[in-house]
Formats: structure tokens, sequence, C-alpha cells
């Protein structure tokens, strides 16, 4: 079967059953959101494609993203490329292509909603008609990256998704000369979608997977990176303690913090390296996040070291 083949599975079958599902809720999403969904390869759409992208993200000429020409291959190759349309505009993009596991695997390489109707749940809407189009040509997971520093951003992956952060990769990109990252290291975490499975199907419903950080303290987690009252991270702590989970703060608005005190945005930028970087190295596994702006993390054990 080719990887954009439509899979063919009985009607009666969990895998139609999953297959269905996961078109209803993509549905559903778009409708609630007021935009239709749909692939694009021609050219003029992809050109507009590219004009909504260097909207959003503001590159400096000769940096953009995605081009045209690139993701027209893309769409040629069966890859996915699509966009949210109100009415007749663009106003939401999003491209992928398959990854290891040939055919059972995706990498969501970009999305983005015009900020003008952000809070519309149009990313939304375009993750789930990833996940169905995926579904309907036998993928089972898809990947991507996101700044671990923006909190709106880890929670739409983590608790709206049901995304589990699986590797801190620092400055992965290396510079990025656009509005929104230039002048900071590229550190990206990249997550893993299982399309399938329960928790993925339930926030496809809208179920919301969120974690209480205040509940969680009280019950006896560890806080390992917080916020001072100059808008600085403070360590606290880091791999030490016997506590099983461990809460990660993250600045409620990372973006404010770089123009307005770039000093405060790299030394949260070393921070987050330190600490979340260093705890999924360790093993431990993010395991929720709470909207007020913290990872929980549940801690890893590291292996033995070898006797002398």
């Amino acid at each position: 079967m080719g990887m954009s083949d439509l899979v063919t599975a009985r009607p009666d079958s969990p895998a139609r059953r999953t297959i269905d599902a996961a078109g209803d809720a993509a549905a559903a999403a778009a409708r609630a959101s007021g935009v239709q969904i749909r692939g694009l390869s021609e050219p003029a759409d992809l050109q507009r494609f590219c004009a909504l992208v260097d909207e959003i993200w503001h590159p400096t000429p000769g940096n953009e993203p995605v081009t045209a020409e690139f993701l027209r291959a893309l769409a040629h190759a069966g890859s996915y490329v699509a966009g949210a349309f109100l009415g007749d505009e663009l106003v939401g993009a999003s491209v992928g292509f398959f990854a290891s596991p040939a055919a059972r695997s995706m990498h969501s390489h970009l999305a983005g909603v015009s900020s003008r109707l952000l809070g519309q749940h149009i990313g939304f809407a375009l993750k789930l008609h990833q996940r169905a189009w995926a579904l309907s040509r036998g993928v089972t997971s898809i990947t991507w990256t996101f700044d671990p520093l923006v909190c709106r951003n880890a929670y739409f992956n983590i608790a709206k998704l049901a995304a589990r952060p699986v590797e801190y990769l620092p400055d992965f990109y290396g510079a990025m000369e656009d509005d929104i990252n230039s002048g900071d290291d590229s550190d990206r975490l990249l997550v893993h979608w299982p399309l399938a499975d329960d928790p993925v199907a339930r926030a496809s419903q809208g179920e919301r997977l969120g974690a209480d950080a205040g509940d969680l303290r009280a019950a006896g987690a560890s806080v390992a990176l917080d916020c001072d009252a100059s808008g600085f991270p403070i360590i606290i702590q880091n791999g030490d303690g016997a506590a099983p989970i461990v809460l990660v703060g993250v600045p409620q608005n990372i973006e404010t913090t770089r123009r307005d005190n770039r000093e405060a945005a790299r030394q949260w930028r070393r921070a987050m390296r330190q600490v979340l970087g260093g705890l999924l190295a360790e093993g431990g596994r993010v395991t929720g996040f709470d909207r007020s702006g913290w990872y929980v993390v549940e801690r890893g054990h590291p292996a033995p070291r070898p006797s002398e």
C-alpha cells in the first residue's frame, strides 16, 4: 500500500470505527470554529499558504519556513498540506510529511493560524483534520516540535491534544530569523501523538486533560523551576529529592518577556534547558500541564552505576 493510499477496513472493524470517529470529530471541530479545511495542491493556494505563514512569523527575506515550490512537491508526493478557510479567506495552514517508520508515522512541520482569529479554536480543528487524514492512510502517530517556553502551546499540545513530550532538543533549528524566534536559541520539545490511543480520542471529543498544580503540590509534588517577583527563573532543585512528581514552571508570556526583558528571557531558556531537559534526559516523563504554567513531570529512575 502506498503511503497516500486510503486504508480499507471492514465496516465493523476497530480500525474503521477509529477512522470514522476521527473524521466525525474533525468535522465537528471545523463546524464549531466556523471554518472549512481541505487539502491544498494548486500553486495559487500554495502562494496564499506562504503569505499566511509570512503574516504569522514575519521571517526575514531568504529565511522563509516554507516555499510554494516545496509545498507543491510535498503535496504531489502525497504528504499533508492543508488550509482552513473562513469563507474565501485562508486563515490557517498546516504541513506534514511522512517519517520513520515508513507508512506508519508523520512529522507535522508547521501549523499556524492568523493572529486575527486566535481563540476561535481553528488550530484545534486543523490538528483534528490532520489526525483524521493520517488515520485514514494507516498512519498511527504524528510528531512535532514546539518551544517549551510558550505556555499556551504547551497547554494546547499536552492538555488539549493529549500529545506527550518525549525529548528535549537544545537549539534544534539553530538561529531563526523571524519576529517570534529571533535572538533566542531554538530549543524545542519533541512530542509524540499516538492517534488511536484512548486519551487522544477523548481529547479529540473535547475532553481536557489538564493538571492542577495546586493539588499536586498539596499531595507532595516538588517544584524544580519557579518564577520570582521580577519575572526571572528560580531553579529550586533538579533531580534531587525523593518526590516522584516534579513541577517545572514557565512564564505566562515569554513573547512579552523577550520584548521587555531580554536578559530574563535568556535566563529562562538556560533554566528550562537545565531543568526540564535534565529531567527528561534522566528518564522523566511529562504527564500533564497546568494552564497557569506548570509542566508535570514524573521523575525517572536513572540506571544504577556499575560497581567499582
